[in-house]
């Protein structure tokens, strides 16, 4: 009787906790439910002036139809804040640094960065410099997510990221917006670190040595160099590597006259590199007014197009990468830390009290320091002895400029002529532009402010105590390099050197590596019938051509030393390798394997970790130190390892032994997409392995890497976090539609059908149309109501 009772009682407990989980389950989809946006139907809104209907097609795309260009740009903003709002608040704070309001303690470091690099500073300087009219549509466009934000908050239906953390979004500024474009700039056009970087090689190698570290090294810039060594500036420890842009943020761009393509009108192609997250840092949207009909992307914030077409024009971009950030070695003041040696004289910096607010904590006091040159870089934390020198910042993008009067002129562009008159305007970051109309024209122009330096060309920090140094003024604009309709018939940019030795200005010496542009102009070059589908596959393309190059001379050094056939089976698949980053190859896995545990063979363990994060283009200085000794030539790096020979021998043994340690040691069972996996990570993932799951897309073994066109790069586990953000294609032969692909998808919200459903599109290459005449868009229509 009593185990009967027992049994009764363990069922009871089980169907209340069986209750109590479905209760939960309902409850928590019920409050996800609950924020997702209104997109059919009718929606009364305050803003407008009159009715506008906005239709999401069947890839979340919102077409917006206007009557005026003032409620198209509320209703832009309107439609952003819809899906996007907690990125556009994230994005703001970051850049701001304000992340450690919502957060607390474990961002302070990460403000302080940010609030050192002066993004919203430079946003609010910059506004000055925007004419009337632009100001008015960034109002408008602010106007638009100010209605939909209070709304939301008086309907209790705020995005659930907002109750996870604890807070309500406060009002949207214009210079909010004007932030999130310097956090690109940021993001695009960084150089900083590689000049501390060689400022602590200088003083830690020999001059020799330290020289192989340079892509190019500044033979006639003695006194540089001496000014280097003789004030030492403190950079172990100082700054954060995490917080670096990603090194290989760049694009692949590029436009084929009518000459070369089925169609006879030209096509042009963009995909531009960045982080691969959840939600994209793209939004895909469609704009039309009757003064404008627009298509493409922008970042979720901002109004406009920045990328994309119109109903003549297309356009897209890749990263230029000069030098334009500048380091200096400043002397402090011992009697007044805030004074800096400037032509023997002690001069006052500007002191910008910049507290930083704490969630649950005390705010943190903090001070930016700006002198003559920009912010100080380093810690400034004085002892009794005299302050050692510090690193300030001079950087474009810290000046006022007005980037989105550009983007707004490029909406409205009907010819070359006019949108070349626009780019005036794009100032920070440089970047290589693309262009195609339909009367055929096709053009290129590297645009952006380019530093003209008294002395030195960007690879050092230099004296700041001297008016002998700095920058007087930048490469005329009507002398960056321009092309328009070259005889090849096609224009391509992948990050590479896009100038020769006859060019008498300084962009930079340090390229992306030249493998997928080669690959480009190689399939380009190739076909004088090219289709649209033709560029999608050429954006899908796997071949490797760094291996092309390099993997002859590697294995022979691997043979050479491998004298009792331990690797036989591994040299046997990367002789038979089609050197093609396929997923379901064990090539790729080893080749890509081996030129990472080459770089740490040679520099990591001669560095403080720090140091090595911080050595940008280790890829570009492994080729340098690999081509020199394959031509017979001599390396200090290499010597120090024993020789070519065994250093790349080294580095295959600790590939294999990696490979075989995550993957077994049958080598026939190896494949690059066990371990190259594309994963789209939301910020909240990060919080907990439990939400992880949740937010987090499933992993998808594909193919590609850092240097296939199908630009596909990871992290040390594997991780694919980089790539093709945006992949388009335009036929400016019929500009009444063009192929995307967003991944992971238009939405933010975890309970949309279009948060993540372009993950295997993105994987495969899949692309969806997307039209711009209004009777060719089918989807669902929300009616915004003017009050």
């Amino acid at each position: 009787m009593r185990k009967f009772k027992w049994k009764k009682w363990l069922l009871a407990i089980a169907g209340v906790l069986a209750v109590v989980a479905i209760t939960s389950v309902i409850v928590f989809t019920w409050f996800m439910n609950k924020s997702k946006p209104i997109i059919d139907g009718e929606l009364a809104v305050s803003m407008l002036d009159e009715d506008v209907t906005v239709t999401r097609d069947d890839k979340g795309v919102p077409h917006i139809f206007a009557e005026t260009d003032a409620d198209l740009y509320r209703a832009q903003g309107y439609v952003q804040a819809q899906d996007r709002l907690f990125q556009m608040d994230l994005a703001r704070r970051q850049a701001s640094g304000r992340l450690s309001e919502i957060i607390g303690e474990a961002t302070i470091e990460t403000d302080k960065h940010f609030r050192t690099f002066s993004l919203r500073n430079a946003a609010e300087k910059s506004l000055a410099a925007y004419d009337p009219a632009s100001k008015q549509v960034l109002e408008w466009f602010a106007e638009g997510v100010n209605a939909f934000m209070e709304e939301a908050k008086s309907t209790n239906t705020l995005s659930y990221e907002f109750a996870l953390l604890g807070y309500e979004p406060e009002e949207w500024t214009v210079v909010d917006s004007l932030t999130i474009g310097k956090y690109m700039a940021y993001d695009l056009g960084g150089n900083w670190n590689t000049l501390a970087f060689r400022h602590w090689a200088l003083q830690n190698f020999d001059e020799e040595k330290a020289k192989e570290l340079f892509i190019t090294y500044p033979e006639n810039a003695s006194s540089i160099i001496e000014a280097n060594k003789e004030n030492p500036v403190s950079v172990v420890g100082q700054f954060n590597a995490e917080l670096l842009p990603n090194e290989f943020n760049g694009s692949n761009n590029w436009v084929v006259s009518g000459d070369k393509t089925k169609s006879g009108k030209p096509i042009l192609a963009d995909d531009p590199h960045l982080g691969l997250s959840t939600p994209s840092i793209w939004y895909q949207m469609h704009l039309q007014s009757p003064e404008q009909n627009v298509s493409g992307v922008i970042f979720a914030g901002i109004p406009g197009i920045i990328l994309g077409h119109n109903e003549e024009i297309a356009w897209g971009v890749t990263n230029v990468g000069p030098d334009v950030q500048d380091l200096y070695i400043e002397i402090p003041n011992p009697d007044n830390p805030t004074q800096f040696r400037y032509d023997g004289e002690w001069e006052q910096a500007e002191v910008r009290d910049e507290p930083i607010k704490v969630k649950d904590g005390e705010t943190v006091d903090f001070e930016v320091i700006v002198t003559r040159h920009g912010p100080i870089m380093t810690d400034l934390v004085f002892k009794e002895t005299e302050p050692s020198a510090q690193f300030s910042m001079q950087w474009t993008a810290l000046q006022p400029t007005a980037e989105l009067r550009a983007v707004l002129g490029f909406n409205k562009s009907k010819s070359w002529n006019e949108f070349e008159k626009a780019l005036e305007d794009f100032k920070a970051p440089a970047q290589n532009f693309v262009f195609a109309s339909k009367d055929g024209t096709i053009a290129y122009k590297a645009n952006g402010q380019i530093p003209l330096r008294k002395q030195g060309d960007g690879q050092l920090p230099v004296p700041g105590d001297s008016s002998d140094y700095g920058w007087q003024g930048f490469i005329p604009w009507d002398e960056l390099p321009t092309v328009v309709n070259p005889e090849q018939g096609f224009i391509a940019t992948a990050n590479n050197e896009v100038i020769g030795d006859e060019y008498p200005y300084h962009i930079t010496d340090f390229w992306a590596q030249p493998y997928r542009y080669e690959r480009i102009k190689e399939v380009l070059e190739a076909n004088d019938s090219i289709t649209v589908e033709d560029m999608m596959n050429l954006q899908m393309d796997q071949h490797n051509l760094y291996a092309r190059e390099f993997l002859p001379d590697l294995l022979t050094s691997i043979k050479t030393m491998d004298k009792d056939g331990k690797y036989a089976e591994v040299i046997a698949m990367l002789e038979d390798w089609n050197m093609v980053d396929a997923k379901d190859l064990g090539a790729p896995l080893v080749f890509h394997t081996l030129m990472l545990q080459l770089q740490e063979v040679l520099f990591k363990e001669q560095m403080p970790e720090d140091m090595y994060k911080m050595m940008y283009g280790k890829f570009n200085i492994t080729d340098q130190l690999l081509r020199k000794t394959y031509a017979g030539e001599r390396s200090i790096w290499m010597e120090e390892q024993g020789g070519v020979d065994a250093t790349v021998f080294e580095a295959l043994e600790r590939t294999v032994a990696q490979i075989e340690n995550q993957f077994g040691k049958n080598v026939s069972k190896w494949q690059w997409g066990d371990f190259h996996q594309l994963t789209f990570d939301h910020t909240l993932g990060s919080a907990s392995p439990i939400l992880a799951a949740y937010f987090n897309a499933k992993k998808v073994p594909i193919g590609g890497s850092k240097v296939t066109v199908q630009a596909a790069d990871n992290d040390l586990a594997g991780n694919v976090n980089h790539g093709a953000s945006w992949r388009f294609v335009a036929d400016v032969g019929d500009l009444s539609s063009a192929f995307h692909i967003v991944g992971p998808g238009q939405s933010g919200h975890v309970k949309s059908d279009w948060y993540q459903d372009q993950v295997m599109d993105w994987a495969n290459g899949t692309y969806h149309e997307t039209f711009v005449q209004k009777e060719d868009i089918k989807g669902k229509t929300v009616l915004l109501k003017s009050k």
